[in-house]
């Protein structure tokens, strides 16, 4: 019989308090871009982005978010 180590994964601790924090700032990313995908190539004029660069933000993954976003919401 051989014997083989079991590698759990450890994950950090997360307090209720931060975890709903990070299921909001996930709520509010997927919100947002899907309003995004929403606008016309004229309220994206109005905002400074094209069309493209709408696209390719609202199809980013929800947990996708850049730190210095995340750390004002």
């Amino acid at each position: 019989m051989s014997s083989r180590t079991i590698t759990r994964l450890r994950f950090p601790s997360l307090s209720f308090s931060a975890l709903l924090g990070f299921l909001a700032t996930i709520r509010a990313t997927r919100r947002q871009r899907q309003a995004l995908a929403c606008l016309d190539a004229s309220a994206l004029a109005d905002i400074g982005i094209t069309p493209e660069q709408a696209k390719t933000e609202a199809c980013r993954p929800i947990w996708d978010v850049t730190p210095s976003w995340r750390d004002q919401h």
